[in-house]
């Protein structure tokens, strides 16, 4: 059975998972207070957003990409992956939870509390059809806003690839559905697309000797 929402207004509503919720009328204050910590809710510019629970090919893909990223980097010792949900303040008014995310050697001793403060190098959100929109415009718009130099946008369902690379105070977007993709944030990093449609999912371990043996 599919996860409902019932919104209760007039006339109570039912909504079927996948589903986002937007809800205005919040403060960041009231965010950080009442938030729950186990599931994803964002929060920009007054409004709270509410994400239906993740599937579980939404958890593999974003364990895996966890996985290969943070064995990368304890690897080449540089910089750390981290995963959600953490609330990560990326603008005075907007604080997102993205899928992973990599943070350089400098910024880890100050990723401390609630919420995250600094800025990360690299950003991956793995969206869905309740998504898409809000991952690569309106969090494409913010995370270059911040500063946020690289964001990748997983997307399973049209199995492609959409990389955003800074380019002055915005974002140039290249859609990449084979092949090698090269990270610029995270020197030496970069994946094989297909390796995220592969059912099941390839080793990381596999994946990261195929990453070295590129680089060498």
């Amino acid at each position: 059975m599919g996860v409902k929402m019932v919104v209760w207004t007039d006339r109570p509503r039912t909504f079927e998972a996948p589903y986002l919720a937007r809800i205005g009328g919040w403060t960041l204050e009231r965010y950080l207070t009442e938030a729950p910590e186990d599931q994803i809710w964002e929060f920009a510019r007054g409004e709270v957003l509410v994400h239906s629970p993740a599937t579980a090919e939404h958890q593999r893909l974003v364990g895996f990409l966890y996985r290969l990223l943070q064995e990368f980097c304890e690897r080449t010792r540089w910089g750390e992956a981290l995963t959600g949900p953490a609330a990560l303040q990326i603008l005075p008014d907007v604080v997102r939870e993205p899928d992973v995310f990599v943070l350089a050697p400098e910024d880890i001793p100050h990723a401390r509390g609630v919420p995250l403060t600094v800025r990360p190098v690299l950003i991956i959100e793995v969206t869905s059809p309740s998504t898409r929109t809000l991952d690569r415009e309106e969090k494409a718009q913010d995370y270059a806003q911040a500063g946020v130099p690289e964001y990748w946008v997983v997307d399973p369902e049209h199995r492609e690839l959409w990389v955003y690379r800074q380019s002055g105070e915005t974002y140039q977007a290249e859609r990449v559905t084979a092949g090698w993709v090269s990270s610029v944030a995270v020197r030496g990093f970069a994946l094989r697309v297909e390796w995220l449609w592969q059912d099941p999912l390839p080793s990381a371990k596999e994946c990261l000797e195929e990453i070295e043996q590129r680089n060498r």
